[in-house]
């Protein structure tokens, strides 16, 4: 659903839940991994499990998925200094048309996390981070981590990681633990990088999906709103 209050930034459409349009206290703008679009099926059973849990979401798209949208062909994510700009336009044109009051969480999938913590790091407003998969690392290279901004966000950020993912499993990101800074990590068990899991578990990536929401709004209940610094 287009808000009707965001037509375009940067000529990146808006997507948001209902629950955004009816007084939502708590907001996450949640970006869209490196491949995949704001409207994927694991990001509208994302937004719809958070909106259940009462986390209204705004979703968007990068300009090169807007683009690859518009004439079909598959481009490269862009620079970051571009992601982070579309990013930041988005985070003022949100909290503009929400008021001052709304607590405003930045996140995404993988690439969308990724950018959320940086821009995090740097612009005013933002009250938290949720990243839902992490890329700690690519796969199989563990001298690439991309971790060195986290002990300069000052909010709190959440981390939903599966345990089988290949972006950071659990006994190599336990050995960075020093520099993880004030970034909490909850793992999903039997989780790849979209939440999939082993048939063995029976556990369905929606059923992990769901875990990952509802620990985002104990996050929301613990770390946001229980602040009182």
């Amino acid at each position: 659903m287009i808000a009707p209050w965001a037509s375009e930034v940067n000529f990146v459409k808006l997507i948001y839940t209902k629950e955004t349009a009816n007084s939502a206290q708590v907001v996450l703008i949640l970006a869209h991994g490196a491949g995949a679009p704001a409207d994927s099926p694991f990001m509208e059973a994302l937004a719809c499990a958070l909106e259940q849990e009462g986390i209204a979401c705004v979703r968007f798209e990068f300009p090169y998925m807007q683009k690859r949208r518009d004439d079909g062909r598959k481009r490269p994510p862009d620079r970051q200094p571009k992601l982070l700009d579309c990013f930041s336009e988005v985070v003022d044109q949100v909290k503009g048309a929400l008021g001052p009051d709304i607590r405003l969480l930045v996140g995404g999938k993988s690439m969308g996390g990724r950018m959320a913590s940086i821009l995090a790091a740097d612009k005013p407003g933002i009250d938290g981070v949720v990243c839902f998969g992490y890329p700690f690392h690519p796969p199989g290279k563990l001298d690439r981590w991309r971790i060195d901004h986290f002990s300069s966000i000052p909010v709190p950020m959440l981390v939903l990681q599966g345990t089988r993912d290949p972006f950071g499993k659990p006994d190599e990101v336990r050995e960075r633990v020093s520099e993880l800074g004030g970034v909490s990590v909850q793992w999903l068990e039997g989780g790849n990088h979209d939440y999939s899991a082993p048939v063995r578990l029976k556990r369905s990536q929606q059923d992990l999906i769901d875990e990952a929401a509802s620990e985002t709004m104990r996050f929301v209940q613990q770390a946001i709103i229980g602040r009182t610094d």
